[in-house]
Order: C-alpha cells, then sequence, then structure tokens
C-alpha cells in the first residue's frame, strides 16, 4: 500500500483498483483536449508508444513526487526531446494535467482534497522543473 504521507501515489493506486490500463482514458482526454496531438500517433504501433510513455511518465511522476531517487529526471530529458520534435513546451507540461484530469475522473468521490492539492502543488513544480515557468 502506498505510503499515507504521498497523495500522488495513493491517486494511482486507487486509479488501478478501479482501471487495469488508464492509456486509452488519458489518451482520449488529451486528444479531447488538444486535437493537434492526434497526429503525433498516426503510426502503425502507436498504441505500444502511448502506453510506453504513459508508464515512463507515470514513474517519473511517482519519483517526482516521492524519493526523487533519479526517475524523476526523464522529465527535464523528455522536454528537450520534445523540444526536437517540435512539441510546444506548454503542449508537453499539459500532458501531466490530462493525467491529473483523468485520475480525478476515473476517482470520482475517492478524489480527495489531499490529492487535488498535492496534484496541484505537483504541477506547479513540475511546470518549474521543466523550464516553463517565469
Amino acid at each position: 500500500m502506498s505510503d499515507p504521507s504521498n497523495p500522488i501515489e495513493e491517486s494511482f493506486e486507487l486509479a488501478a483498483a478501479r482501471c487495469a490500463d488508464l492509456t486509452p482514458l488519458v489518451y482520449q482526454r488529451l486528444f479531447d483536449q488538444h486535437p493537434e496531438t492526434r497526429a503525433m500517433f498516426r503510426t502503425q504501433g502507436s498504441e505500444l508508444v502511448k502506453g510506453s510513455m504513459l508508464a515512463l511518465t507515470i514513474e517519473a511522476i511517482l519519483d517526482f513526487a516521492g524519493e526523487r531517487s533519479g526517475h524523476f529526471r526523464l522529465i527535464a530529458c523528455e522536454v528537450s526531446s520534445h523540444d526536437a520534435y517540435g512539441t510546444p513546451r506548454e503542449l508537453f507540461i499539459a500532458f501531466f494535467a490530462v493525467i491529473r484530469d483523468s485520475l480525478r475522473n476515473l476517482l470520482g468521490d475517492e478524489w480527495s482534497p489531499d490529492i487535488a492539492q498535492a496534484w496541484d502543488t505537483l504541477l506547479i513544480e513540475i511546470d518549474t522543473f521543466a523550464g516553463i515557468a517565469a
């Protein structure tokens, strides 16, 4: 079970109990909110890419919100990679909010004020870490 002082981890554990694969939920929300991203995944095998990208992102989020043992550095690396692809940084960062919103929708009444506050703080910290915020 998660560390009770880590609401980010708790949100993922609660979601895992309700949904075996967040990938379709997250990417549908991404495509709905940012239709321009749909074209970024129009290649054969994109379902595997999306699942892998989400898994790595969740791992980085959990490390960033937790011990910061190293996996969180993937965020900075991927900012550079996505810059090279021509992905606007704001869109890259928006993906984290899409994950949050997908979890909030999935959890419904289990989305507590502690979880909401932790996610709000996390998104600000990721934005700053990724070099977006002034």
